[in-house]
């Protein structure tokens, strides 16, 4: 039944509108697609890192807006305003966009980016593969983030997945089956898959211990993946930068915790341990290939971050999610 061709009661094509001057001005035909959606799991605030990035340092126009009216649950995840001392000042509007934009090499490429919809998912999937077909994409390639039980002093891992096989081996560090929560970006590269469509996704590996913090060398590794996948050139100067200086407070943290720094060094042991040889176990599971206890692992470096005081010093690396669940793996 999990396969059964399903056939919308509305025109999928009427989900978005069409930037018909852009269309007739430019063929967009061949380019490669990128994708991130805020809402299922952004662990260190990666997607909302990465999409900020590309529309602010890199030339974008709409190819295609969506009405986010027909696919968002206003009050499962209310939209942010602003009330400035005695009047609302802004409003965060979702938004749900294919953009058309040029890296810094002067390469054009597509980008949907936005509020994962709460609603009509297959209506969606079937108008996102119809803006597939019509564009012919090349390569669609997206990018989500899931906390595990990793140090940050070693690399950032990702997990893989897709049907090409020379952007998957020898990439991924978890390898492993799995029952769980899907994402619309799962949906899409399922169903761009069984069309014999390219596709690819990265799910970037983020220590739980910083999940709810803005973690921008996750967000650089994102990046890397994508543009890698894409043959881009991506912006990350300014994450990195910024992920620098998360680095230095984080260092800082852990040199003032003896328990912490237990802590850490044995997520550093597990690590290394996993690390040798290609077909790697899941980090996420232990010996019987059970969920470990979060208590067992992070605990105490859990209980030390949120104790600390949050004060100007900590800056955005304190938030939290706007928009989604960053527990959901």
């Amino acid at each position: 039944m999990n396969n059964i061709a399903y056939t919308p009661f509305q025109d999928p094509e009427s989900l978005y509108a069409l930037n018909e001057a852009l269309l007739e001005a430019e063929d967009l035909r061949g380019l490669n697609l990128l994708m991130s959606f805020t809402g299922f799991s952004d662990a260190g605030h990666v997607i909302n890192q990465i999409a900020g990035e590309l529309t602010d340092h890199l030339a974008a126009e709409p190819v295609a807006v969506f009405d986010v009216d027909q696919l968002i649950d206003y009050r499962s995840r209310r939209p942010r305003m602003t009330f400035t001392e005695d009047h609302l000042s802004d409003y965060q509007a979702p938004s749900l966009v294919l953009y058309r934009m040029v890296d810094a090499l002067g390469k054009p490429f597509l980008f949907l980016s936005g509020s994962e919809p709460d609603l009509q998912w297959e209506r969606f999937t079937l108008a996102v593969l119809g803006l597939v077909r019509r564009l012919d994409v090349n390569l669609t390639a997206w990018v989500h983030s899931v906390p595990m039980p990793v140090p940050h002093t070693r690399p950032i891992g990702a997990t893989v997945h897709g049907n090409r096989p020379e952007l998957i081996e020898g990439i991924s560090a978890w390898k492993t089956t799995l029952d769980m929560p899907s994402a619309i970006g799962h949906l899409l590269e399922y169903r761009l898959a069984a069309e014999g469509r390219n596709v690819v996704g990265y799910a970037i590996h983020v220590p739980h211990y910083l999940a709810d913090a803005e973690y921008p060398p996750a967000a650089v590794a994102g990046l890397e993946y994508l543009g890698a996948a894409a043959s881009l050139m991506l912006p990350s100067e300014r994450l990195r930068e910024a992920g620098r200086a998360v680095e230095r407070q984080i260092t800082e943290q852990v040199e003032g915790s003896a328990e912490v720094q237990a802590v850490v060094k044995n997520l550093e042991r597990q690590y290394d341990e996993h690390s040798d040889g290609t077909a790697r176990r899941s980090l996420l599971a232990g010996d019987n290939d059970e969920l470990p206890d979060a208590d067992e692992l992070g605990a105490a470096v859990e209980a030390y971050l949120a104790s600390r005081d949050a004060g100007p010093s900590a800056g955005k690396s304190t938030g939290r999610p706007d928009d989604g669940d960053s527990g959901n793996i």
